[in-house]
């Protein structure tokens, strides 16, 4: 943990020493808003969370906030615990299939309402796009080291989330947010199996696009300004509720992260961020699977638990002017610095965010 946290500080102190020179005329122009008498401003770049922060920031009462985010997410090779697979290590354990890649899209379509400064509501509608690639083992099937892909693709679980302000003294504030997740995304996906011969068989628990349960939300979450530097964090979680239709549920997961940026100008800043997650295995077996977990690790539902770091660089890009106003784009990308995983499990490689917030 040391070792984690050690690198994290290291690439702070780069970033914190980035040469200012060429831009210390415009900076010094100052803001012409509540950050010039010492008050939290959201007319600044950096007046908004990292793109990879959710619900990290309140809206004004009576106004509404458009937002659309585009996530990409790499996963290429296996882990187990903190040790990497070859496809023949997960063979030798007695598998008959492991994978080898998988990719993910993730389109989120959210808005948020604030019918008062004592509240946020925010409504999130996300469409996933997932492939996942595949090797079989000599003896599963006739032809050795054959490849297969599956595919699954549809409405996600859709996510209400109230934002409560707790506390906000001068450039410091801090929001709660409570929220439930709806059951919306399709725990029943199907695709071609050739291991099988089989058209439409069920797919394996990372292929589903739901958790076929009600989950409840939380978070707390931090932010602070100063004159050309902001920083936050945010700790949350995500609970389950009972099983779902096909007798599982997924595994709670809980998130830390932490960050500071830099404001450029008036209309550019930049972030570093270190994000922790840690999610449980499943609970109960899914009834349905086509293959088992003897043949395939991801039908396992004792190998879906693991923990990451991930440590991320971002920009945000505020467009204040009279043609553009309330306009703002969100850049985030990175990749883990750590991964512990039970595995057999497809490690993640990077993850690439962006979104688009268009306030009313």
């Amino acid at each position: 943990m040391s070792r984690i946290f050690g690198t994290f500080l290291v690439f702070s102190m780069i970033f914190l020493i980035v040469p200012v020179s060429s831009l210390a005329a415009e900076m010094a122009m100052g803001d012409k808003t509540l950050d010039d008498v010492g008050l939290w401003s959201v007319m600044r770049p950096d007046g908004h969370a990292p793109g990879g922060v959710m619900v990290g920031n309140l809206h004004h009462a009576g106004r509404w906030m458009l937002s659309y985010r585009l996530q990409f997410m790499d996963m290429e090779g296996n882990r187990d615990g903190t040790d990497r697979l070859s496809v023949s290590d997960v063979f030798a354990g007695g598998y008959g299939v492991s994978p080898t890649d998988m990719t993910m899209q993730m389109h989120v379509v959210g808005v948020m309402y604030s019918p008062s400064e004592k509240v946020t509501l925010i409504a999130m509608i996300p469409y996933m796009i997932k492939e996942m690639d595949h090797r079989t083992s000599l003896g599963f099937i006739p032809a050795p080291d054959t490849t297969f892909t599956t595919r699954s693709d549809g409405l996600a679980d859709i996510k209400l989330t109230g934002l409560i302000p707790l506390m906000q003294s001068g450039r410091h504030r801090i929001h709660l947010g409570v929220g439930l997740s709806f059951p919306t995304g399709s725990i029943d996906e199907k695709d071609d199996l050739p291991p099988l011969d089989g058209n439409d068989a069920h797919l394996p628990y990372p292929m589903q696009l739901g958790s076929g349960t009600y989950d409840l939300l939380g978070g707390l979450t931090y932010s602070g300004q100063a004159e050309h530097w902001s920083w936050g964090g945010q700790a949350g979680g995500t609970l389950r509720t009972g099983e779902n239709d096909n007798d599982y549920s997924l595994g709670d997961t809980y998130a830390l992260t932490s960050w500071v940026a830099r404001k450029w100008s008036q209309k550019v800043s930049t972030s570093l961020r270190v994000n922790g997650q840690i999610w449980g295995n499943i609970e109960g077996n899914d009834s349905k699977l086509a293959v088992p977990a003897a043949v395939n690790p991801t039908a396992d539902p004792n190998l879906r638990a693991g923990k990451r770091w991930d440590l991320l660089l971002g920009a945000n890009i505020y467009l204040p002017g009279s043609g553009m106003k309330g306009h703002r784009l969100f850049f985030e990308g990175g990749m883990p610095i750590y991964q512990d995983l039970d595995g057999p499990q497809l490690e993640t490689d990077w993850v690439v965010t962006f979104v688009y917030k268009y306030a009313l």
